[in-house]
């Protein structure tokens, strides 16, 4: 085999984007096949090159007993996630899913363990970890040339979306169709960043504003304080009623700062690490000399395509993927935990047990059987 056939379940903008992705940009995969009976987007679909070859199924089931795909990129609503990708593990297909990978973690405990008794890849579309600027700032984390993480955070206030936007689905910004807002939709990638690079915490307080900006039910507006196992602590901010707004990621480390705001990554190291000079400093109020360094990649930003690309040399040839389907928990478990502590007002630790699981999936329905019905 010298290409990865794919699928796509969820043919909607975000699964039209996926397939012009495969049949352009991926030498090692070839769209053959989609469940779906959007006429809209087939039409779109069979004016690109290569997309008047590639068959139409009306359900997943069909397509997967067909034997014309290897592998299936899952791009539907939020909710259907789990069920999708547990049906194509089922039916003996490697799994490619859109963030987030489900909407409460012990769902994707239950997913996470079915990709393990199924011997199939498993990849998440997080395509933000192929931003070279990102890439370059956990190489330095990981190396410890900085020392430890003191203190993180992560400020990405600029994901502002009119009213409009919400009334565009009458699935978007409700419990019962998206299952969050702010949190699951356009931070999950800042999520996994923050996670990816610094690690879990451990502990977790957050407030949550829910339809504060908004005419919508969902959260628009999160602020959160973690606490990690080494004593580090962290600060999550995120928005979609603010403008012009801020997307600003730093990681104050023994070893100096890294901060990387409006795609330029500036790195401070200090002439020594901070733990020693405050024993050694002689004097009261000095502070350890600096050096700067800016820097902008120049790299590639592959983003999806770079995902894609990535899954299929996985399944090929063994290659590392960008992000393994099963790390998706981890993002999905800071939403949750954001979203559970500000409703029970009080700290959380980290990771959830079965019985936090519960307590969250047990809000989380509360409020989708609550949701109002939208115009459709």
């Amino acid at each position: 085999m010298d290409q990865v056939r794919f699928g796509i379940v969820g043919f909607g903008a975000m699964g039209l984007e996926h397939a012009e992705i495969i049949l352009r940009k991926v030498p090692e995969a070839r769209l053959t096949a989609v469940a779906t009976r959007n006429e809209k987007n087939l039409a779109a679909l069979r004016g690109l090159p290569g997309g008047a070859a590639v068959r139409v199924f009306d359900t997943p089931q069909e397509m997967y007993q067909s034997g014309e795909i290897d592998a299936v990129l899952i791009a539907s609503p939020h909710r259907a996630h789990v069920a999708q990708a547990k049906e194509a593990f089922a039916a003996g297909m490697h799994v490619l899913l859109e963030k987030p990978t489900g909407v409460f973690t012990r769902e994707v405990r239950e997913m996470n363990a079915a990709a393990d008794a199924s011997g199939k890849a498993f990849g998440a579309m997080f395509n933000q970890r192929t931003n070279p600027v990102y890439r370059k700032i956990k190489a330095i984390v990981d190396s410890g040339e900085m020392g430890e993480i003191r203190r993180t955070s992560m400020i990405v206030t600029d994901w502002f979306r009119a009213q409009s936007y919400f009334d565009s689905g009458t699935w978007r910004a409700t419990w019962k169709g998206e299952g969050g807002g702010v949190l699951l939709n356009q931070a999950m990638h800042s999520l996994d960043l923050w996670q990816w690079i610094a690690g879990m915490p451990v502990k977790l307080r957050a407030f949550c504003g829910l339809g504060r900006w908004h005419d919508i039910e969902v959260e628009d507006d999160v602020t959160a304080y973690v606490e990690y196992g080494s004593g580090a602590t962290g600060l999550f901010m995120a928005c979609t009623g603010e403008a012009p707004g801020t997307n600003r990621f730093e990681l104050s480390m023994d070893g100096g700062q890294l901060l990387l705001e409006n795609d330029r990554l500036t790195i401070r190291r200090t002439e020594m690490p901070v733990s020693r000079f405050i024993r050694e400093y002689p004097g009261g109020y000095g502070k350890p000399q600096i050096t700067q360094e800016d820097i902008t990649p120049t790299e590639d930003y592959a983003m999806h395509a770079g995902v894609t690309r990535a899954f299929a040399r996985h399944i090929l040839y063994g290659e590392p993927m960008i992000a393994d389907g099963r790390e998706g928990l981890n993002a999905l478990e800071l939403a949750n935990a954001m979203l559970l502590s500000s409703a029970e007002e009080r700290t959380l630790a980290l990771p959830f047990d079965a019985e936090t699981d519960a307590r969250y999936e047990k809000l989380l329905e509360g409020r989708a059987a609550h949701s109002r019905e939208k115009a459709r």
